[in-house]
């Protein structure tokens, strides 16, 4: 018995311990306001000028590839929420879409109000992205997470977008990194 209690003691101790090593994620600062980002999130240097920060979430078993949270900034903003949702939508291919397939809801970024649409389906991928003429591959399974909102320096855009079950598993710590922000 005395033994057993040792082999459980020392476990608990190295967990523990291997939990106390675990390194935070990377600080991102949006809006005046800070958030620590998951630690498994892998932080990028950002691919353009209008990428405030940039992260890429591996992908989980079965999926064909990781997911990329991206955040962008617009100093004078880029249209309207609705007119930003609809250019969402238009990444994908709704023909098929259920009613829960497409959410827009209210939320919060830290204390700022925010609009958050939740999008499943068949996502038509462009490359090069704005090119009239662009190959589009369509990618089924696809997930999208899109959060807008406006801070005293501009209008922030953020996108966690891939296979539906790679989003799936970052949502929780999406949700309480836009939640933390201060």
């Amino acid at each position: 018995m005395r033994r057993i209690l040792m082999v459980l003691a020392a476990s608990g101790f190295m967990a523990a311990l291997s939990f106390a090593q675990e390194k935070p994620g990377d600080v991102v600062e949006l809006a005046g306001m800070k958030s620590v980002a998951p630690a498994s999130w892998k932080q990028e240097p950002p691919s353009n000028e209008m990428r405030a920060a940039q992260f890429k979430l591996p992908k989980v078993e079965g999926d064909p590839e990781d997911a990329a949270l991206v955040v962008f900034y617009f100093r004078g903003g880029s249209g309207s929420v609705e007119q930003n949702l609809k250019r969402q939508e238009a990444k994908f291919d709704l023909s098929n879409a259920k009613k829960e397939d497409v959410k827009v809801e209210k939320a919060k970024v830290g204390p700022i109000d925010a609009t958050y649409q939740d999008i499943r389906g068949t996502y038509l991928s462009k490359f090069p992205p704005f090119a009239p003429n662009a190959k589009i591959t369509r990618k089924e399974n696809y997930r999208q997470l899109y959060v807008v909102f406006t801070g005293k320096d501009g209008e922030y855009y953020i996108s966690l977008l891939g296979p539906e079950k790679t989003v799936a598993k970052y949502k929780p710590g999406f949700d309480e990194w836009l939640k933390n922000f201060k």
